[in-house]
């Protein structure tokens, strides 16, 4: 049977189970959306405003689902534009499938209209990416992309196809052979030294990060930790991983994390790291992370082994098998004494009746406080939202993380919707990162999605004019916004409710309202342009240097 290259993508795409997908149509993928016309019995299809949103709408539904995310973009400005992207879902580990239009094969390398060299833009961005310049050559690749976004550490694939290859027929082959992922086994001689630690462990700690997300493993985390008592931090992107209602979270460690958490990683005996990188923002100064602390490291990438530690315990392979294992293997303790000791650490503030963040967060959090999804921008909000939101799932939090990208949330937020119908998707943003993209209102009222935004609104790029204040002698160089936008018209004029709280009465006035209703709504929240994310530990610090005020 023969068939076109833009039919050859759709069958394949049917038979890996995508359903859904996400695109804006231009010249060069003309074809494709054609072909994609006589299909949507089958295919439900998303366009944003912008290719950029459409890709972090792909990133929100992988994350939120499980599932691959795809995205169809245009050449030249589509593909670029995609860009910020794909460099998003690659620092966070994001399976994505991105298809690209190219000028046809006779334009290639003669500075055509909209022709630009996508791969090798995104070769630093994508986990693996291919020029596909023969349709005889496409099935194989798009079943091969589509695996490899998804084996192992997932990460964004990036298929560039010629306009003239989408047109082109071939015949299709079918899949003849079943993918199995193959995953490593930790040596034996550092599982026996490992368990050996846990056992003997006074004061451990589990740090646990994405990795546990993205493999499903939160409830074997739990299992562990309940088994040996030891409590838990997370990684910003490992929120949610063990319920933050649980006695043994401590919530996030790091630049923005808890006195009680931070205290805690420092002065423990054994870390044992599960499915996380050691970013920056979480160790400060590397040689005075846990500095007394024996480490265990739990991954799949045998990369992110010791690149910003030393001397860590490596068990590298498939999480679900290894924490099985030491499920099995660990013996089972009362270490209630460390973590009585931890918790006399917690900061106390009274905040009663203030209408600052922790309140707003908390009593929204009440009303939104089962089969929540809550994508964040980037800024103060984000790091509140970390703070003080109650997540009880690992897919309930869906942020930027590696790359810090304004404007995320809006796209992310669209995507976790469509995948999670049934579930309330809230998006926590400030006015900076709102007014980059705040376009996709557009696709919300298309779509009818009934996501609640919060719009925490101090009029400045708060995060930049928090660390001008702290560490630039208060020189305010071009972040604050004084030019007033009104919000609720804004909104209004895509058919979308705008409501604005000045007080926590005001708010609960306007979330009684609200709470039952299956419709996008805008929530904004006049805050101080002073209120700031404390604890922060400067920049290069070591993580128990934090600074509780300013």
């Amino acid at each position: 049977m023969k068939l076109s290259g833009s039919k050859i993508i759709l069958k394949v795409l049917k038979e890996k189970g995508i359903d859904t997908l996400f695109g804006y149509p231009g010249g060069a993928v003309i074809p494709f959306f054609d072909a994609l016309y006589d299909d949507l019995d089958h295919f439900k299809v998303y366009r944003p405003a912008h290719e950029q949103n459409g890709v972090h709408a792909a990133d929100g539904y992988a994350r939120s689902t499980g599932k691959l995310g795809v995205f169809i973009a245009t050449s030249g400005p589509g593909a670029t534009n995609a860009i910020t992207g794909i460099a998003n879902a690659y620092m966070d580990s994001v399976p994505l499938l991105v298809v690209s239009g190219q000028v046809a094969n006779t334009l290639i390398g003669k500075d055509s209209f909209q022709e630009v060299d996508i791969t090798g833009l995104t070769l630093s961005v994508t986990k693996h990416n291919y020029l596909v310049r023969n349709v005889e050559n496409l099935e194989d690749v798009i079943r091969e992309a589509v695996d490899v976004a998804l084996e192992g550490r997932p990460g964004p694939v990036l298929v560039d196809i010629p306009k003239d290859v989408f047109l082109k027929e071939c015949v299709y082959k079918g899949s003849k052979t079943k993918y199995e992922r193959k995953f490593k086994v930790p040596e034996e001689e550092y599982f026996n030294k490992a368990v050996e630690l846990i056992n003997k462990a006074e004061r451990p700690v589990i740090y646990a990060g994405g990795g546990v997300r993205i493999s499903k493993n939160d409830e074997l985390l739990l299992e562990f930790a309940k088994k040996a008592d030891i409590p838990v931090c997370n990684s910003f992107m490992g929120l949610g991983t063990i319920p933050r209602s649980n006695k043994l979270s401590l919530g996030f460690v790091g630049m923005h994390g808890s006195l009680e958490t931070n205290m805690a990683v420092t002065n423990c005996d054994l870390l044992i790291a599960i499915g996380a990188r050691f970013s920056d923002r979480v160790i400060g100064q590397p040689n005075k992370f846990a500095p007394s602390a024996s480490i265990i490291h739990i991954d799949i990438d045998s990369t992110e082994i010791d690149k910003n530690t030393y001397e860590s315990i490596p068990l590298i392979g498939n999480m679900k098998g290894i924490l099985k294992k030491l499920i099995e293997k660990s013996e089972e303790k009362d270490r209630s004494k460390w973590l009585e000791e931890i918790m006399l650490k917690k900061l106390k503030v009274d905040i009663e009746n203030q209408f600052v963040p922790e309140n707003i967060l908390n009593n929204i959090n009440e009303v939104y406080n089962a089969d929540t999804i809550v994508a964040t921008d980037v800024g103060q909000h984000q790091m509140w939202t970390g703070q003080y939101w109650k997540f009880n799932k690992s897919n309930e939090f869906i942020t930027s993380g590696g790359l810090g990208t304004m404007g995320f949330g809006i796209g992310a937020a669209i995507g976790a919707q469509i995948g999670n119908p049934s579930k309330n998707t809230i998006l926590v943003t400030g006015d900076g990162s709102f007014r980059m993209n705040c376009q996709e209102l557009v696709t919300i009222a298309k779509y009818k999605l009934p996501v609640k935004i919060i719009l925490l609104n101090n009029n400045t790029l708060g995060m930049v004019r928090q660390w001008q204040r702290m560490f630039s002698n208060a020189r305010y160089s071009e972040t604050d916004n004084y030019d007033e936008v009104n919000y609720q018209m804004l909104t209004e004029s895509y058919g979308i409710k705008g409501y604005r709280a000045e007080s926590l009465k005001e708010l609960n006035e306007v979330l009684n309202e609200t709470k039952n209703i299956n419709e996008p709504i805008l929530i904004e929240c006049k805050i101080n342009i002073d209120c700031s994310v404390y604890p922060i530990v400067p920049p290069g610090r070591p993580i128990d240097e934090l600074l509780l005020n300013g």
